[in-house]
């Protein structure tokens, strides 16, 4: 593993920066990025292309298990293939983010969604950011992070968010969608938000997402990972 890389599980809550932080540390360590979020989105996504419900659980989970992914940089972030096909602009769009909420609940979609991301991170040199990737994608991974931060920190970062996309939401209805959403991810069956028994906790109130995502490279050196030669 040392030579391929580490497998890094990268957890938190709504709006804690796990995903911002994940793909800085995988770009300064040279590792690929999977984007969990991204495969329910496309889930969701193909779903509604093929004419299955997201409340068809079985349906849904049938189209993701046919769904082929790779995740490239490219000089704008991170470009989202799906079959072949650069579906990133698509994948933003809010109703199929709402789509990815509604699948995600399913025991058989995460199912097969875990298993393809386990098969995508078996050769190592990965870096995976969800709410359970340390405690059921990756359980095994020699680097577990759970990122945390105080809910006005989270509900700020979500409010700039909407805010640079031109979206004004008051700040009080964004510290209640998160509540829910944190509520949601808790207690849902398959695959609840919690933090593994021997994940570090980073709390990332009052650090920018550089600096939250030097404490995580920092430690992933300390496990043996190493900086690339060209970074």
């Amino acid at each position: 593993m040392a030579e391929a890389g580490l497998c890094i599980a990268i957890d938190g809550p709504a709006a804690s920066g796990k995903g911002t932080v994940a793909r800085l540390v995988a770009r300064r360590l040279g590792y690929r990025y999977l984007d969990t979020g991204a495969m329910y989105r496309a889930t969701a996504l193909a779903a509604r292309e093929q004419g299955v419900s997201w409340s068809d659980a079985d349906g849904v989970a049938a189209v993701a298990r046919q769904l082929r992914f790779d995740f490239r940089w490219s000089g704008t972030g991170l470009d989202v293939l799906v079959d072949g096909r650069d579906r990133t602009r698509q994948l933003r769009a809010q109703d199929v983010g709402e789509g990815a909420s509604a699948v995600a609940v399913h025991p058989p979609v995460r199912a097969a969604l875990v298993a393809l991301q386990q098969a995508m991170a078996q050769d190592g040199g990965v870096v995976m950011d969800g709410r359970d990737i340390g405690t059921v994608v990756m359980p095994d991974a020699p680097l577990k992070v759970f990122l945390t931060a105080s809910a006005e920190e989270r509900a700020r970062r979500r409010w700039r968010e909407l805010s640079d996309r031109g979206t004004r939401v008051p700040f009080g209805q964004i510290v209640a969608e998160l509540e829910a959403r944190d509520h949601q991810d808790s207690h849902r069956k398959a695959g609840p938000l919690r933090q593994a028994g021997d994940a570090v906790v980073v709390d990332t109130t009052g650090l920018s997402a550089e600096q939250a995502a030097a404490r995580v490279i920092g430690i992933a050196l300390e496990r043996g990972a190493r900086l690339p030669d060209h970074p």
